[in-house]
């Protein structure tokens, strides 16, 4: 497996010393290096990268809007590259895989470089599997319906491709979430609310946008503004007008509207 990677960053020293350190990692292929945030853009939409070691601080567009200028193609993996720790906390808000402070130390690098191995993995399995369920649909119909079946039993290279942990920024902190321990989530605008039973942090995320990140065999919509954690789940409670309650775990009833309770109804027996 190639890791195909653009370097960004407007110091030309600062390029030449990571692309140094790369070279020991012999699955990592350089196939362009940019010295600011416009040509990255152009570069990252052109070339389509895996992975981008990205500067945070740079003249013009800098790293943070490098993430905001790619938002309407499939994002690569970004990794920050920087000489100033107060980033960091905007850095995991852009979902960036890890934050490397300058100079980069070969083994910080070397753990970096294994998280990435590994989340491409899981999405190359994912589109390996994709690409076969499609083939199959065309000439072996049957076949196709019996691996659609087993991957609605919880088949584990199609979870693969839902958050495991989500990076909460709250009161100045970063949480790093469990996604089993979230038990529900109510939105106020464009921001959430997770619960964790014993804990209630504030993430600013559009509804819209969590849910795509979140395993929908466990976590439905119930309400306009509500998802529940299904696994979670210990009651339901019938009510008036075809509307019904969920007990959860922790004892907090989520009411279920009219318009979801058919969505429910598959997964709550």
């Amino acid at each position: 497996m190639t890791i195909r990677t653009i370097l960004v960053d407007d110091e030309p020293l600062a390029i030449q010393g990571l692309e140094l350190r790369l070279e020991e990692h012999e699955d990592v292929e350089i196939i362009d290096k940019c010295s600011n945030g416009r040509e990255a853009i152009r570069s990252i939409k052109t070339h389509k990268p895996d992975l981008v070691f990205l500067d945070i601080q740079m003249p013009g567009f800098d790293g943070f809007s490098v993430v905001q200028g790619l938002m309407e193609v499939e994002p690569p993996l970004f990794v920050f590259v920087t000489a100033y720790s107060d980033h960091a906390i905007r850095a995991f808000e852009a979902q960036a895989m890890d934050y490397l402070m300058k100079p980069v130390e070969p083994a910080r690098l070397a753990d970096t470089l294994d998280r990435v191995r590994q989340r491409l993995a899981e999405k190359r399995g994912v589109e390996e599997v994709d690409r076969l369920k499609e083939v199959l649909a065309e000439v072996a119909p049957e076949a196709a319906e019996e691996i659609a079946t087993a991957s609605e039993g919880g088949g584990e290279v199609a979870s693969n491709r839902f958050e495991k942990l989500i990076n909460i920024k709250d009161r100045g902190q970063i949480f790093r979430v469990d996604v089993d321990t979230i038990e529900r989530i109510d939105a106020a605008g464009d921001y959430m609310c997770i619960y964790t039973g014993d804990n209630t942090l504030i993430l600013r995320e559009t509804m819209k946008d969590l849910e795509k990140r979140l395993d929908p065999r466990r976590f439905q919509r119930v309400h306009r503004s509500t998802i529940v954690n299904l696994d979670l789940v210990k009651q339901v409670k019938p009510h008036t007008n075809g509307e019904c309650f969920l007990v959860l775990d922790s004892g907090a009833q989520v009411k279920v509207s009219r318009s979801y309770r058919d969505v429910v109804a598959r997964f709550v027996h």
